[in-house]
């Protein structure tokens, strides 16, 4: 438990930051283009690719950078039979303070642009079209992320999924949401880029099926994609290779 506290540290600290670029961007773009939807979500959805690729580089060495439950819930599921990946207890740890750093991240939005720093979503988001569009983006980004790890190109993540998650802000009706702690975080910030409450749970059981269709997807074209799963996002100094094998050589 002792060594976990980098780890755990950087996955809060990202995903707050990276919910906070996401509203923030959003409640920046309504203010300086409010009459020009289109216009906002391009300036959104810009903001987020760079602060994600940064974010990436920046925690990735530490945590791997999962900053998404999906994310760490898939590197675990893949590598649990090859002693592989993240363990249970650290999936567990992972998805709780990236739930809440999705929260702290939104309230940090809000007070930077003088907001209440509690508020709930008022946008409502479900429908058939935004579910489906939440099960491809999530379904598209385990398989990038897994097949980058699987053919030695991990390196590239922070580029390649910043601009995966920044296509689909455009290609699905839902803008790409494919994280549940992000849409977690999201329901706190009534804004541009919130969600009601009420289409939470639609929107977080769509990037559950999109995670499994992704996974079925990256093992029937990967089939050893298990012992890549110590390199999901990036490699990383706590995964089970590490722990395991070379505990003693770490800062």
């Amino acid at each position: 438990m002792k060594r976990l506290y980098r780890p755990l540290l950087a996955e809060f600290v990202g995903t707050a930051l990276l919910v906070s670029v996401v509203v923030g961007s959003g409640i920046a773009a309504a203010q300086l283009s409010p009459d020009d939807v289109g216009l906002q979500l391009l300036e959104n959805s810009t903001a987020t690719v760079f602060g994600l690729a940064v974010l990436i580089l920046m925690f990735g060495p530490i945590s791997g950078a999962h900053f998404n439950p999906v994310v760490s819930a898939a590197d675990w599921l893949l590598g649990r039979r090859a002693g592989t990946g993240i363990t249970a207890t650290t999936l567990g740890l992972y998805t709780v303070v990236q739930s809440v750093g999705g929260i702290c991240g939104a309230v940090l939005a809000n007070v930077i642009f003088d907001r209440r720093a509690f508020e709930l979503a008022t946008k409502d988001r479900i429908t058939l079209g935004h579910l489906i569009g939440e099960v491809v983006a999530t379904a598209g980004l385990i398989t990038l992320i897994f097949a980058l790890a699987r053919t030695g190109r991990a390196a590239m993540s922070a580029a390649a999924v910043g601009a995966y998650i920044g296509a689909a802000y455009w290609f699905t009706s839902s803008t790409s949401f494919a994280n549940p702690a992000v849409t977690i975080g999201r329901m706190f910030s009534d804004s541009f880029a919130g969600i009601a409450p009420g289409s939470t749970p639609g929107f977080i059981a769509a990037q559950v099926v999109g995670t499994l269709l992704g996974l079925a997807l990256i093992v029937v074209l990967y089939p050893g994609i298990a012992v890549s799963a110590n390199d999901v996002v990036v490699p990383h100094e706590h995964s089970a290779r590490h722990v395991d094998v070379d505990q003693g050589s770490l800062p």
